[in-house]
C-alpha cells in the first residue's frame, strides 16, 4: 500500500500541472483537498472499464486496478455545482442513492443545500407516473451510481431531467449528463465527493466563505455500520465504568507486627508440628487386626 499511495503522488504530480489550466484561479484545489481524495480513494477505479469512461482514465495499475484522472474530477464536480446553483429552487434538486454506502451522504448533502433526497429502493414511477404518492418533477438528478440506480436514470431521459451521476471506471454514460469520474464504491470516496459538492454549492451561493474552511465535518458524510456504533458505545460505557469505580487501596506501606509488640509481653513461639512419620500409628494397627 505504501508504494501505490507514492505511485499516486507521482502520478498527481505529473498530472496536475496541466489538469487543472482549464479553471480559473479561485476554483483551483487546495493541497487539502487533493490529499483528501487520495486518502479517501476517489482516484482507485475497478478492474473493468467502459469505452465511454476512457477519457477519464489516468492510467492503469500493475494489479490491474485503472486510477482515475483526479484533475478531471475535480473539474467536473466544480462543473456540477454551477449546475446545481443554477437551478432558482434548491427544493427541485434530487439526490438519490440505493447503495447503503451513499445513503447517509444523500440525506447530509439534501439537507446542507436544500435538496431532496431519495436514500433507499427508488419506487419505479415516482419521475413518470402521475398516481403515485412519491411522485416528484425535479428539474436536475443527482445519482450515486448510474448502474445501481439505473431505473431513476431511465426515468429522468424519460421526462428530459438532466443527470449528474458518479461513475466509475466501469459505470455505464448512457443518459448522464454530467460524469463526474469517482470511486462510487467505497464509503469514504462516496461521503467525500458530496462533502466536496456540497460545500462548492454553498460557497457559490455565497453562504460559505471560499478563505475560511467549511465547519462541517466530513466524517457526517460517511456511511456508519450500526454493529460498529454499537460495538464503540459498548467500548466507551466499559471505559466510563472502569473510570468511576473506585480504586483498591493497599496498605503495603505498614510493615506486619506481632500483637505482643504493643502489649509489652514475650512473645511465645508456636510449638514444632509433630512429625508423622515419626509417630506408631496405633488406630491403623488395630484396625487391621479387627
Amino acid at each position: 500500500t505504501g508504494t501505490r499511495n507514492l505511485e499516486d503522488q507521482f502520478d498527481l504530480a505529473t498530472m496536475s500541472s496541466s489538469a487543472f489550466a482549464a479553471l480559473p484561479t479561485v476554483l483551483h484545489p487546495k493541497e487539502e483537498d487533493i490529499q483528501m481524495m487520495l486518502s479517501a480513494g476517489v482516484h482507485t477505479g475497478t478492474r473493468n472499464s467502459d469505452k465511454m469512461m476512457e477519457e477519464y482514465i489516468w492510467r492503469r495499475r500493475k494489479d490491474g486496478l485503472h486510477v482515475l484522472n483526479i484533475g478531471k474530477t475535480w473539474e467536473k464536480i466544480m462543473l456540477a455545482a454551477r449546475v446545481i446553483v443554477a437551478i432558482e429552487n434548491p427544493e427541485d434538486v434530487v439526490a438519490i442513492s440505493a447503495r447503503p454506502w451513499g445513503m447517509r451522504a444523500v440525506l447530509k448533502f439534501a439537507h446542507y443545500t436544500g435538496s431532496q433526497s431519495i436514500a433507499g429502493r427508488f419506487t419505479p414511477g415516482t419521475f413518470t407516473n402521475q398516481i403515485t404518492k412519491q411522485f416528484r418533477e425535479p428539474r436536475l438528478l443527482i445519482v450515486t451510481d448510474p448502474r445501481t440506480d439505473s431505473q431513476a436514470v431511465r426515468e429522468a431521459s424519460y421526462v428530459n431531467i438532466p443527470v449528474i451521476a458518479f461513475c466509475d471506471s466501469d459505470s455505464p454514460l448512457q443518459h448522464v449528463d454530467v460524469a463526474i469520474p469517482a470511486n462510487n464504491k467505497g464509503k469514504h470516496s462516496i461521503g467525500l465527493v458530496y462533502w466536496l459538492l456540497a460545500r462548492e454549492v454553498l460557497r457559490l451561493r455565497g453562504t460559505v466563505s471560499r478563505t475560511s474552511d467549511w465547519d462541517v465535518p466530513v466524517d457526517l458524510f460517511f456511511h456508519r455500520d450500526i454493529e460498529e456504533l454499537k460495538k464503540n458505545e459498548e467500548e466507551q460505557a466499559t471505559k466510563v465504568e472502569e473510570a468511576a469505580a473506585p480504586a483498591a487501596v493497599y496498605d503495603d506501606a505498614v510493615p506486619d507486627v506481632d500483637a505482643g509488640a504493643f502489649t509489652g509481653e514475650p512473645v511465645v513461639a508456636a510449638p514444632e508440628a509433630a512429625q508423622w512419620s515419626a509417630e506408631p500409628v496405633a488406630e491403623a494397627a488395630a484396625a487391621e487386626q479387627w
